[in-house]
């Protein structure tokens, strides 16, 4: 269990879940004041709350709804009873998710990128909940369909939401999750955490709902940026206005339920500022969001339409191909059909998204 303030604090600077630091459905924009100001390549300690326990058509009592599942009063998270207790939501018409920020990067200006690297994560608590709701889902209008455990359901919920429950073994780096179910039976798979929403304030003086993703980043669902990778994201406010949240213990490509295996992280981010050149050698000319791990460089699509955003994603391949690794046009386009994969990264934020895995062993030096 990390309650806010308790157990290992590696950064710099350490922002909790508090009614103070955060935002309940609602991503920030230019108009938002940041809750913490931050060096230009700073290391920060964030903590982020899942949403899952605390919602209406949960009961929005987490001690209640986890302890039902078999969890201990004193082993549900301190922000989490807060949060539900004193935080104003209105269901259906806030967005779900718990929103940790914004912080304020010195310098940031627009035009320049800001490099978010995934230190490092830790499990705040040892289990997570999947939750398929609203009629949402890949199959919305076919699941839930009623088949499911009473158990599982949420008494009283719109639509049946079926809330799974998920007990975590070991720790962020080698955990598995148990998925139990009829008879004594389960499920046993690994853990892969990483932040669902990282991202900037868009310059928009309009509310910014926190479930589509976007150029700002925000709710992208990239399973690939775990510990040891980085998201580069186009700054559009001075300061930045970073901001992250819907923590994610697993997931799989696509997010077909509606959601992952929801559980809340502690994140060591390390949070830079890089303008011109230096931004064009990191990921050359990226309109949207991009990642990069230890093997491959991750352009990213995002469209309501999931035929639109893999064209999408196919333009921002070549982009990153041509003024990022010097290839002409017309052989980034071969090259992409023959070695590059593109990956359905979810279909349930509205605004849908697919990715490109570009493998680094094919440029060498570069």
């Amino acid at each position: 269990m990390l309650n806010p303030g308790q157990g290992r604090i590696d950064g710099q600077h350490y922002l909790p879940v508090t009614p103070e630091t955060c935002r309940w459905g609602w991503w920030p924009n230019r108009l938002t004041d940041p809750v913490l100001s931050v060096a230009d390549g700073a290391v920060v300690t964030v903590d982020t709350l899942s949403h899952e326990g605390i919602l209406e058509d949960q009961g929005r009592d987490p001690a209640a709804f986890f302890g039902a599942r078999g969890v201990e009063e004193g082993d549900v998270l301190a922000d989490a009873v807060e949060m539900a207790r004193d935080v104003p939501h209105t269901f259906g018409v806030d967005g779900p998710h718990v929103v940790t920020g914004p912080i304020e990067v010195q310098g940031a200006e627009p035009g320049d990128l800001l490099q978010v690297d995934m230190l490092a994560f830790e499990l705040r608590v040892p289990y997570g909940v999947t939750s398929n709701r609203h009629g949402l889902g890949a199959l919305g209008g076919e699941m839930p369909d009623g088949t499911a455990p009473a158990d599982t359901l949420t008494p009283g919920a719109p639509g049946g939401t079926v809330s799974v429950f998920t007990s975590v073994e070991g720790h962020a780096s080698e955990g598995t999750a148990v998925l139990r179910y009829t008879g004594g039976r389960a499920v046993r798979y690994p853990i892969a955490p990483f932040l669902g929403m990282a991202g900037v304030a868009p310059d928009t003086d309009e509310p910014v709902p926190t479930r589509p993703p976007g150029r700002h980043g925000g709710n992208l669902d990239l399973k690939h940026l775990v510990s040891g990778t980085t998201l580069y994201l186009p700054v559009q406010t001075a300061g930045a206005g970073f901001a992250a949240g819907d923590p994610h213990f697993a997931q799989g490509n696509g997010e077909v339920a509606l959601t992952a295996l929801e559980g809340s992280l502690r994140a060591d981010l390390r949070l830079s500022v890089l303008r011109g050149p230096e931004a064009r050698r990191a990921c050359g000319l990226i309109g949207n969001p991009l990642g990069e791990t230890a093997d491959h460089w991750i352009p990213i699509g995002l469209h309501a339409d999931l035929d639109k955003a893999m064209r999408e994603a196919v333009r921002e391949a070549l982009r990153f191909c041509e003024s990022r690794l010097g290839l002409p046009r017309h052989i980034a386009y071969t090259y992409l059909s023959c070695a590059a994969d593109f990956e359905v990264t979810q279909v349930v934020n509205d605004v849908k998204g697919v990715h490109c895995m570009i493998p680094k062993r094919d440029f060498p030096g570069l």
